[in-house]
């Protein structure tokens, strides 16, 4: 079982990763490229790669392992759920993904070009995180099909948007239509890549012993 779970995430992983490197790259990156012109403090040198294929090939390679990385995550839960994975049921629970890690979260803090004010780290990560096992719980709820845990359910999903997201004061020095732009990209393309991801896992286990 744990060969056929390693299997399972490192092939989805991998090929869902390549698709999410090819649509961020034709999306998403020309976006991040033109948020970076508009930046005009250069007070600390950090290394990056180079233009071109440096920075392509790293990109690609951070796709890859994101991909890995969230394969673990998603396959790891459906085994501990002790369910068969088909492609139907990796769909789903991809969808259910998307809707935890990136759609929920966007709702307070949506994803961000560089150049753009954001609030501070750690207390973004504590809501994000929040907003995450919130969602998770809601959706539970609201699976298990009775009228008592739906509104369960529904409460936990509204629950950190009522709390509302940490704020930051201070202007983007962006236009506004390409922060707009970058934030419909960002999760178009993540909304394609989790039920894809789901969809091949749940293809490749299907075909395995």
């Amino acid at each position: 079982m744990f060969r056929k779970l390693v299997l399972v995430v490192l092939c989805s992983g991998v090929l869902a990763g390549l698709l999410l490197f090819a649509m961020q790259h034709f999306t998403v990156v020309p976006l991040i490229e033109a948020a970076e012109r508009y930046e005009h403090e250069h007070a600390v040198e950090e290394w990056k790669p180079a233009e071109g294929l440096e920075r392509t090939a790293w990109t690609a390679l951070t796709s890859v392992l994101t991909g890995i990385g969230f394969a673990a995550v998603l396959f790891g839960f459906l085994a501990l759920s002790g369910r068969d994975v088909s492609v139907r049921q990796g769909l789903l629970w991809g969808v259910a993904a998307f809707a935890c890690f990136h759609l929920a979260p966007s709702l307070g803090l949506p994803p961000l070009p560089p150049g753009v004010p954001v609030p501070d780290v750690q207390d973004r990560q504590i809501w994000w995180t929040f907003t995450v096992l919130a969602t998770a719980v809601g959706l539970w709820l609201i699976a298990c099909r009775t009228w008592m845990r739906s509104i369960a359910g529904v409460l936990c999903l509204l629950l950190p948007h009522l709390i509302g997201a940490p704020t930051v004061a201070g202007e983007a020095a962006l236009p506004v239509e390409l922060l707009r732009n970058f934030t419909i990209a960002s999760l178009a393309t993540t909304g394609v890549f989790w039920p894809m991801l789901g969809a091949i896992g749940g293809f490749v286990s299907s075909r395995l012993p």
